[in-house]
């Protein structure tokens, strides 16, 4: 984490909606016994692709400001494509839309031949001692001047079947 916010420490400011690209190499502890990117590693790079997007977007500085904090409250991912043992790659993250509830982000790591090997979209929740913050409001505190985006028909597909999905799981 501190490697990816000194490497992107001078990077120019992005706008919600657009993507924040870091590259990325395969290293032989993040492998799994296959020899292959192992599928938690994945997501923990994914995580350090989000935090720098929020540095970059100016949405860490304000997470401190307001003592909010920023909770990922559900995840879809895809696995496609094979990473190997010293491959390098290229991560995408974006926060797409929002909701009266939640933000979305979405995330995708291409490999140098152009394919994608995965793809996830999660949704953060905006928390303070109260529950959740509406994203229009932190939308809001950040200075953007944009209308909340429309939410793409795979995702509203997807936060549909997570509504409809049994909490808790049954426990036999």
């Amino acid at each position: 984490m501190a490697k990816e916010f000194w490497i992107n420490r001078r990077a120019a400011p992005v706008k919600l909606g657009e993507f924040h690209f870091s590259n990325h190499m395969c290293w032989p502890w993040d492998l799994d016994m296959w020899l292959e990117l192992n599928n938690g590693r994945t997501l923990t790079l994914y995580d350090l692709g989000r935090l720098v997007l929020a540095k970059r977007c100016g949405l860490l500085s304000l997470l401190k400001e307001k003592r909010w904090s920023m909770t990922m409250a559900g995840a879809s991912v895809r696995y496609r494509r094979r990473i190997r043992m010293f491959e390098r790659f290229e991560m995408r993250s974006r926060g797409i839309c929002w909701d009266d509830r939640f933000f979305y982000i979405e995330q995708s790591i291409w490999k140098k031949n152009g394919e994608c090997a995965g793809h996830i979209i999660y949704r953060s929740a905006f928390v303070d001692r109260t529950g959740i913050i509406n994203p229009d409001v932190v939308v809001e505190a950040l200075g953007e001047k944009i209308e909340r985006p429309s939410i793409p028909e795979w995702i509203a597909k997807w936060v549909d079947a997570e509504n409809n999905r049994p909490w808790p799981p049954d426990k036999e």
